[in-house]
Protein backbone atom coordinates (compact mmCIF):
# COMPACT_ATOMS: atom_id res chain seq x y z
CA UNK A 1 0.00 0.00 0.00
CA UNK A 2 1.29 3.44 -0.89
CA UNK A 3 2.30 5.60 2.07
CA UNK A 4 1.21 8.74 0.17
CA UNK A 5 -2.16 7.20 -0.63
CA UNK A 6 -2.66 6.02 2.94
CA UNK A 7 -1.76 9.36 4.49
CA UNK A 8 -4.01 11.11 1.95
CA UNK A 9 -6.89 8.77 2.82
CA UNK A 10 -6.45 9.42 6.55
CA UNK A 11 -6.48 13.16 5.80
CA UNK A 12 -9.93 12.77 4.21
CA UNK A 13 -11.58 12.24 7.59
CA UNK A 14 -13.18 15.45 8.84
CA UNK A 15 -12.92 16.49 12.50
CA UNK A 16 -16.30 14.98 13.43
CA UNK A 17 -15.25 11.56 12.06
CA UNK A 18 -17.18 12.06 8.80
CA UNK A 19 -15.61 11.15 5.48
CA UNK A 20 -15.23 13.58 2.56
CA UNK A 21 -16.52 11.68 -0.49
CA UNK A 22 -14.49 13.57 -3.11
CA UNK A 23 -11.36 13.18 -1.02
CA UNK A 24 -12.04 9.45 -0.57
CA UNK A 25 -12.48 9.04 -4.33
CA UNK A 26 -9.14 10.74 -4.96
CA UNK A 27 -7.47 8.55 -2.32
CA UNK A 28 -8.94 5.47 -4.02
CA UNK A 29 -7.47 6.54 -7.35
CA UNK A 30 -4.05 7.02 -5.77
CA UNK A 31 -4.17 3.59 -4.10
CA UNK A 32 -5.37 1.95 -7.32
CA UNK A 33 -2.47 3.47 -9.21
CA UNK A 34 -0.02 2.29 -6.57
CA UNK A 35 -1.39 -1.26 -6.53
CA UNK A 36 -1.20 -1.67 -10.30
CA UNK A 37 2.55 -1.20 -9.93
CA UNK A 38 2.58 -4.49 -8.00
CA UNK A 39 1.63 -6.44 -11.12
CA UNK A 40 4.70 -7.97 -12.69
CA UNK A 41 5.47 -6.89 -16.23
CA UNK A 42 5.95 -9.90 -18.42
CA UNK A 43 7.49 -9.49 -21.86
CA UNK A 44 5.87 -12.51 -23.42
CA UNK A 45 2.34 -12.29 -22.06
CA UNK A 46 0.38 -14.51 -19.73
CA UNK A 47 1.24 -17.73 -21.57
CA UNK A 48 4.99 -17.13 -21.29
CA UNK A 49 7.52 -17.08 -24.08
CA UNK A 50 7.34 -19.58 -26.94
CA UNK A 51 10.46 -21.47 -25.79
CA UNK A 52 9.47 -21.85 -22.13
CA UNK A 53 8.23 -25.43 -22.47
CA UNK A 54 11.44 -26.43 -24.25
CA UNK A 55 13.57 -24.81 -21.53
CA UNK A 56 11.60 -26.65 -18.84
CA UNK A 57 12.13 -29.98 -20.61
CA UNK A 58 15.85 -29.34 -21.14
CA UNK A 59 16.46 -28.31 -17.52
CA UNK A 60 14.54 -31.36 -16.24
CA UNK A 61 16.53 -33.66 -18.52
CA UNK A 62 19.83 -32.07 -17.44
CA UNK A 63 18.93 -32.47 -13.76
CA UNK A 64 18.06 -36.13 -14.25
CA UNK A 65 21.44 -36.80 -15.92
CA UNK A 66 23.51 -35.71 -12.90
CA UNK A 67 24.38 -38.53 -10.47
CA UNK A 68 25.00 -36.07 -7.61
CA UNK A 69 21.28 -35.28 -7.66
CA UNK A 70 20.23 -38.92 -7.44
CA UNK A 71 19.38 -38.70 -3.74
CA UNK A 72 17.21 -35.63 -4.29
CA UNK A 73 13.62 -36.44 -3.38
CA UNK A 74 12.12 -34.32 -6.11
CA UNK A 75 12.89 -31.16 -8.02
CA UNK A 76 10.11 -29.51 -10.00
CA UNK A 77 10.97 -27.18 -12.86
CA UNK A 78 8.78 -24.45 -14.27
CA UNK A 79 9.73 -21.73 -16.77
CA UNK A 80 8.03 -18.41 -17.29
CA UNK A 81 9.46 -15.77 -19.63
CA UNK A 82 12.77 -17.68 -19.76
CA UNK A 83 13.04 -17.50 -15.95
CA UNK A 84 13.40 -20.98 -14.45
CA UNK A 85 11.73 -21.69 -11.11
CA UNK A 86 13.09 -24.64 -9.14
CA UNK A 87 11.00 -26.15 -6.32
CA UNK A 88 11.37 -29.31 -4.32
CA UNK A 89 13.32 -31.00 -1.59
CA UNK A 90 16.93 -32.21 -1.58
CA UNK A 91 19.17 -33.82 1.04
CA UNK A 92 22.12 -31.41 1.01
CA UNK A 93 22.92 -27.76 0.29
CA UNK A 94 25.35 -29.03 -2.36
CA UNK A 95 22.46 -30.63 -4.27
CA UNK A 96 20.50 -27.38 -4.07
CA UNK A 97 23.43 -25.37 -5.47
CA UNK A 98 24.14 -27.99 -8.13
CA UNK A 99 20.55 -27.90 -9.40
CA UNK A 100 20.71 -24.11 -9.71
CA UNK A 101 24.05 -24.26 -11.51
CA UNK A 102 22.74 -26.84 -13.99
CA UNK A 103 19.65 -24.76 -14.70
CA UNK A 104 21.74 -21.61 -15.28
CA UNK A 105 23.90 -23.43 -17.85
CA UNK A 106 20.90 -24.51 -19.92
CA UNK A 107 20.62 -22.59 -23.21
CA UNK A 108 17.87 -19.97 -23.25
CA UNK A 109 17.67 -19.51 -19.48
CA UNK A 110 17.62 -15.84 -18.48
CA UNK A 111 17.73 -16.52 -14.73
CA UNK A 112 16.93 -19.00 -12.00
CA UNK A 113 14.74 -18.64 -8.92
CA UNK A 114 15.89 -21.39 -6.56
CA UNK A 115 13.19 -22.26 -4.03
CA UNK A 116 14.53 -25.77 -3.33
CA UNK A 117 14.44 -26.68 0.34
CA UNK A 118 17.07 -28.79 2.11
CA UNK A 119 15.78 -31.71 4.18
CA UNK A 120 17.02 -31.12 7.73
CA UNK A 121 15.96 -34.57 8.98
CA UNK A 122 19.17 -36.20 7.74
Amino acid sequence: MSFVGLSFAVGCIKPMGRFNTACAFAAGLILTGALTGCITYRKCGFDGCPGDAKITAEVSTALNQHPELEGANSIYVQTLDREVYLNGLVDTPFQRETAESIALKTPGVAGVVNMIAVNNDR
